[in-house]
């Protein structure tokens, strides 16, 4: 079976993510090809996505789709699917993938699945298992069609990094100039030396840190834990924190390994981006906040006594 992965990358480091979706790709065969679109990519970080599983790279290394222009990049992979006899297309959900997987679904007349935590089930035909309604239930999809894309969630695949290093070879897709019509006239960028959306650990803080002067001691413990720091919707509706910090349904939804939710009361829409956590441990003041019930773990103390002393205490233990 000929299995396809996107894989992302920024600053010429393929994304954990992507990598995971690699991963995800090999234990359903054993041939995997990854491609990358974009000329700002290091060959070393294409050999090193065999360590995942990926037998080959197909390197789009063309200037013109280092813009992340959604229709080339579609064009590109459905080429790619064609080229390489593959009727799976794995990827990482994101922003990119979830508007790349749309249209290269109508291209190829593929059935999409997107946030999957699991292997599919072929017993009885091909199903997979989704995450929907911000994690708080499961739907269990049949794939019917030839072709199919899977999507997978971020942290739902166990990473693989024993493989060999693969085989990096260009590829020049035939994609028409009319797929470039679109001009990207700037972009911004997160920034921090941990991004939300690959964290594996966030620590985020609201508004029971009473003003932006008090974040020194949130970006410290980030610091220490090797964290992405994250905040509320009304933090940064005050403009305490940048907009691209917060977290939440109508913000970043983030699936960490571990979230420290530091003075957030834990209002239902904070709650629905973060509720995919693998570990939540809130700290506040308030016995009674609601966030409580839905942390593993819970202090109820004073966010500047509290932060302090745990962030020694990590660094004392290093």
């Amino acid at each position: 079976m000929s299995i396809l992965v996107f894989i992302e990358h920024d600053e010429g480091i393929v994304k954990k993510s992507s990598l995971e979706a690699v991963s995800y790709a090999a234990h359903l065969g054993d041939d995997v090809t990854a491609i990358a679109l974009g000329n700002n990519v290091q060959t070393s970080e294409l050999e090193n996505t065999g360590k995942a599983g990926a037998k080959k790279v197909l390197h789009v290394a063309e200037e013109k789709f280092d813009q992340g222009v959604i229709q080339a990049y579609a064009s590109a992979i459905a080429e790619a699917m064609e080229k390489e006899g593959a009727n799976i297309l794995v990827l990482a959900k994101s922003s990119l993938g979830d508007a790349v997987s749309a249209r290269v679904a109508i291209k190829t007349d593929a059935a999409l699945a997107s946030n999957v935590v699991d292997l599919p089930d072929t017993t009885d035909g091909f199903k997979v298992k989704r995450s929907i309604y911000t994690g708080k239930a499961f739907a269990i999809v049949a794939m019917n069609g030839e072709k199919k894309i899977i999507a997978i969630k971020k942290n739902a695949a166990t990473l693989k990094e024993d493989g060999a290093s693969a085989t990096v070879e260009t590829f020049s897709p035939a994609v028409q100039e009319t797929d470039f019509s679109a001009t990207i006239t700037g972009t911004e960028k997160a920034t921090g030396q941990v991004l939300l959306p690959e964290a594996e650990i966030v620590v985020s803080g609201g508004r029971g840190l009473k003003g932006p002067e008090n974040w020194g001691m949130i970006e410290d413990l980030a610091k220490t834990l090797g964290a992405a720091t994250g905040c509320s919707k009304p933090v940064s509706d005050m403009e305490w924190r940048p907009h691209h910090e917060h977290v939440g349904q109508t913000g970043i939804k983030v699936s960490p390994n571990l979230y420290i939710a530091v003075g957030i009361s834990g209002a239902i829409q904070h709650l629905a981006g973060v509720n995919s956590s693998k570990v939540i441990v809130v700290i506040n003041k308030d016995g009674e906040a609601p966030f409580f019930k839905a942390a593993d773990y819970g202090i109820v103390g004073d966010a500047f006594e509290v932060i302090p002393k745990l962030t020694e205490a990590l660094k004392n233990s290093n």
